[in-house]
């Protein structure tokens, strides 16, 4: 043939319409696994994926939670590299032990346990359901920890989800989505059981939350978020901040204590909400306790200069947490103050004062503020001062069976570690499921399947009692 004009032409018409075709099958394949354009889009393909998820039987829905887990497992290694460089916070190598932590240790359908009454008056059930669909907010600091739990849990409880990713972290939470859905599809399952859209912002989150479809909103973030999902005029579950304080009396196995402190306030240089944020401990110990921290990757600053250059660099206004920083690791921060060290250094801690704002403030950086008290009286009253109400978690070492129910019933936190780095709190060396979706302000603590149901009641009256 040719190369006249008109077979130009003709050519270049095809090569067009091959590539309109490709773009239109890309957009299609994603619209199936969950990415959408605008939020009205996902939200009404997820109703149509719950509706096709409550025929499933439990066995079945079993078989989907089964695939997710395997194919996240393929993937930890990508995700968590890719949360790291999106985001620039945090380890890479301890993203991939809470992704496994996560794919591991989140519950299924087994949590969903009914309830029954026998008795002359007959047989009264109760039943978990799901709500319908869910509107799920998750932050930048644990992205694809809390959308895989996430998804688990909602799934397992009969949901379909529409995810509001930080903009900050949107690239690695869509791909997580697009990975769980082609593992739920592949099983069987129906499409679009997990949403979101391209471009995430602060009126697409609000929009999806007052959306009428939209039946239950978890929020898992600052006071800000959460404030606005209970705003919402919907069932919410709000996993907020916390400020944890731990507190070390003289009683404690310092040797412990000092390398607990320091593997929990530093892993995943502090960004996960349960972290060690401030160490109040007895002066009697307090000398002991700063010297066998300082054999775990520590860096002690003990100049008042060095302290004031490090608060001018990392709080905005000498209060608010400078995100340039949040999550960064510790040599990184100490050269922006002219102090070089070598990366083997995680931590970065400091004796201050009881009204110092690296004590009052979440920093979310390896930053470990240390308060000296006369005596465990002082340190339990200080602690629930600085906890500031959040409720979230506290950490205490002591061997004084009495000092750690005093200050356990003091703080009232969703959890209380005792003798142990705070990452057990949540199944991490310590017994008991995960989750990284702690809803303290709303009161359902470490969710789960069940907490993204509601309990409906069955009654049989004068039958099926055999007793």
């Amino acid at each position: 043939m040719g190369m006249n004009k008109n077979n130009i032409e003709k050519i270049v018409q095809l090569v067009i319409a091959e590539l309109k075709n490709k773009s239109e099958t890309e957009v299609e394949n994603k619209m199936e696994l969950g990415i959408f354009e605008e939020v009205d889009d996902a939200i009404e393909a997820a109703v149509i994926a719950q509706k096709e998820l409550v025929k499933l039987s439990l066995e079945n829905r079993e078989k989907l939670l089964k695939a997710m887990r395997e194919e996240i497992t393929k993937n930890i290694e990508m995700l968590s590299r890719m949360a790291f460089e999106e985001t620039g916070m945090g380890r890479y190598e301890d993203k991939i032990k809470k992704n496994t932590l996560v794919v591991e240790k989140t519950p299924g359908t087994e949590d969903l346990k009914s309830e029954a009454y026998s008795g002359d008056n007959g047989l009264t059930l109760i039943e978990l359901s799901p709500f319908g669909v869910i509107g799920a907010i998750t932050p930048s600091t644990n992205p694809t920890e809390t959308t895989i739990c996430n998804a688990i849990g909602m799934v397992a409880a009969g949901n379909s989800v529409v995810f509001a990713p930080h903009p900050s972290a949107k690239n690695v939470t869509i791909k997580t989505i697009e990975i769980l859905n082609t593992a739920i599809i592949n099983a069987g399952g129906p499409k679009n059981l997990l949403t979101t859209i391209k471009k995430p912002t602060i009126e697409s989150v609000n929009k999806m939350m007052t959306h009428p479809k939209i039946n239950l909103i978890s929020a898992t973030g600052g006071p800000g978020v959460v404030k606005a999902a209970l705003s919402s005029g919907k069932k919410a579950i709000g996993a907020g901040a916390g400020n944890p304080p731990v507190v070390v009396d003289e009683t404690a196995d310092i040797e412990k204590a000092a390398k607990d402190i320091i593997d929990g306030s530093s892993f995943d240089n502090n960004l996960p909400c349960i972290a060690e944020k401030e160490v109040i401990v007895v002066d009697s110990v307090a000398d002991y306790l700063i010297f066998n921290m300082k054999k775990h990757g520590v860096y002690e600053i003990k100049d008042n200069e060095l302290i004031k250059k490090l608060e001018k660099l990392l709080l905005i206004d000498g209060k608010t947490p400078n995100k340039d920083y949040v999550g960064k690791n510790a040599d990184y921060i100490l050269s922006k103050i002219g102090v070089e060290v070598d990366s083997s250094i995680r931590a970065i801690i400091a004796e201050v004062e009881e009204d110092h704002p690296f004590v009052l403030e979440e920093l979310m950086m390896p930053i470990l503020p240390i308060v000296r008290v006369k005596n465990i009286d002082e340190g339990i009253e200080l602690a629930v001062k600085v906890e500031n109400g959040n409720r979230h978690t506290a950490i205490m070492h002591s061997k004084n069976v009495d000092n750690l129910t005093r200050c356990a019933k003091a703080l009232q936190t969703t959890i209380f570690v005792k003798n142990a780095p705070s990452f057990a709190g949540i199944g991490f060396g310590g017994e008991g499921y995960t989750t990284f979706t702690i809803a303290g302000p709303t009161g359902e603590g470490l969710t789960s399947a069940r907490s993204f149901t509601r309990k409906r009641r069955c009654v049989l009256a004068e039958g099926l009692s055999i007793r």
